[in-house]
């Protein structure tokens, strides 16, 4: 997951793009108001976390250009203002929450988390009803599997989380996003329960076969690719 962190305070920028990255996201920080607008128009980011007040050009001056364009990008509002009618406009210009600093960086994480997974969720109908990688097809009204011809039998779980991996594919998913995104979790650093899961994924749909198509990347999570 890639997100874009634009916010013009240095000490808070730093803070929330070393937190972030830590917590398995690719994570770009732009300092005022003009260069985060081109990085969103730009660049592809699955979340956007904006300040309102910036240098340059603000937060809701931002957030109307991107809805104005049609872009649909899940953008969490920074401010220092607990003001009602900042709350509405927010809401009134296209944001998908808002939070009032100082906070928390877990109540952020867990925002984060939401709004992606609301993004995930939404965005399934318009997706198209087959996903197809090497010579793995997932048909998503049949709910079947099929690799080089042979039936997959999955569970509801596997079935979501093979989904996940091959809607995302060539990016890679933290442990804590696929916990929030198939068990609706927090992800506890302490409990195997996503490297268990995809270990059972990999046993029906890459043992089998030559090519192997999840892979671990170390530190970070796992990736689906035909590498």
């Amino acid at each position: 997951m890639k997100l874009l962190i634009i916010e013009d305070e240095k000490k808070a920028g730093d803070y929330l793009k070393k937190g972030l990255t830590e917590s398995g996201y690719t994570v770009d920080l732009s300092r005022d108001g003009v260069d985060g607008l081109y990085n969103a128009t730009t660049y592809q980011y699955d979340l956007i976390i904006l300040d309102v007040m910036l240098p340059k050009l603000n937060g809701w001056q931002i957030l109307q250009t991107l809805r104005n364009c049609e872009n649909s990008t899940p953008i969490i509002m920074l401010t220092a203002k607990d003001q009602i009618d900042d709350r509405v406009k927010g809401f009134e210009l296209g944001a998908n929450d808002y939070l009032i600093k100082p906070f928390a960086f877990a109540e952020l994480k867990a925002r984060i988390d939401n709004a992606l997974r609301a993004q995930t969720t939404n965005s399934h109908p318009q997706k198209v009803n087959e996903l197809v990688l090497c010579d793995l097809k997932l048909d998503l009204l049949k709910h079947t599997a099929t690799r080089d011809h042979d039936n997959i039998t999955l569970t509801a779980k596997e079935f979501s989380l093979l989904e996940l991996f091959m809607r995302k594919q060539g990016e890679v998913l933290s442990r804590t996003t696929i916990a929030s995104l198939i068990w609706d979790m927090n992800f506890d650093s302490d409990t195997n329960v996503i490297d268990v899961a995809v270990k059972r994924l990999r046993a029906k749909i890459d043992k089998p076969y030559d090519t192997p198509l999840i892979h671990t990347i170390r530190g970070m999570g796992y990736k689906m690719d035909e590498l």
